[in-house]
């Protein structure tokens, strides 16, 4: 039986930038705000941090600014994702050395891979490194996901604690939990399914909308760890509206602009990711407007 590197709701944090670099000094405010607010854990450069723009060393400074800055308050799991193995092995030692608490991996985009493949390429990732990793399911962006049979073989592995799951695939997450117990431990990958995937026992939420309500998020995740599911629905309804607004666009689009919106200040989004079109742009206000965001 392991241990789950957190539980509750973890915030997959944006990554501020200024000019064309890592705006470090908002990237603290927004940590502070984050612990502030109640969240578990610190989720730095992952697919909402957009780490697919960021060079390897402009990645791993900012994994150590992070893990550095939280000072232990919380965990800090690190994305270190990379369809390169060899790629992903440079971040997952990386953040490692800096002190990261666990990894956040997804899996291969683009070049994909078999079964057999995802094995070797997680195994050769846990065995590189010492600390807890997270896999990543998120087959609508890269392609690549999991069978429950495969998720069952690298839960053997002592490293590997857990998966982030955001296939909406119930008939796999049910079968992936039956075989694998309490050697892999899930999150639900998506707002909008947290309380449905914390029902069957999910740890928590690796959560977009945090980035703006994190007392909502908390509490959502508090109330689905004592079990009080009924309560918990009845908080969870009202916010739904506003989680789906989060991806009128390819995220992270829509939370970096709802939080300049509340002046946040985070900054711009790195190319190919680009300002909301003014139709989407204006939906994502009334969703914001109707939940009181002052924007």
């Amino acid at each position: 039986m392991k241990t789950p590197v957190f539980t509750g709701c973890g915030v997959a944090i944006v990554t501020p930038f200024k000019d064309g670099k890592v705006n470090f000094e908002k990237l603290g405010e927004l940590i502070d705000f984050q612990i502030a607010g109640g969240t578990s854990s610190i989720i730095i450069c992952g697919t909402t941090g957009e780490s697919a723009t960021q060079s390897l060393e402009e990645h791993a400074a900012t994994v150590d600014y992070c893990v550095k800055y939280v000072n232990g308050r919380v965990p800090v799991i690190a994305g270190a994702g990379s369809n390169d193995t060899e790629a992903s092995k440079y971040l997952c030692k990386s953040a490692e050395t800096s002190g990261a608490d666990g990894l956040l991996i997804v899996t291969p985009y683009y070049n994909k891979a078999t079964q057999k493949g995802l094995i070797k390429h997680y195994t050769t990732l846990a065995d590189c490194v010492n600390i807890p990793i997270i896999l990543y399911n998120v087959p609508s962006r890269t392609g690549c996901g999991f069978t429950a049979e495969t998720y069952y073989e690298l839960s053997k592995h002592p490293n590997i604690n857990g998966v982030k799951e955001a296939s909406s695939n119930y008939t796999l997450i049910n079968e992936a939990m039956a075989l694998c117990g309490d050697d892999l431990y899930f999150w639900s990958g998506n707002d909008d399914e947290a309380v449905c995937m914390m029902s069957l026992g999910a740890k928590g939420v690796i959560s977009v909308l945090a980035n703006i309500l994190p007392e909502v998020t908390a509490k959502i995740c508090d109330l689905c760890l004592k079990e009080d599911f009924a309560a918990a629905r009845k908080f969870h309804l009202p916010y739904v509206h506003l989680m789906n607004a989060m991806f009128y666009e390819v995220n992270p689009i829509p939370i970096k602009t709802a939080m300049n919106l509340l002046g946040m200040d985070v900054g711009e989004l790195r190319l190919p990711l680009c300002e909301m079109e003014p139709q989407n742009l204006e939906k994502l206000k009334k969703a914001m407007r109707a939940k009181g965001l002052n924007v």
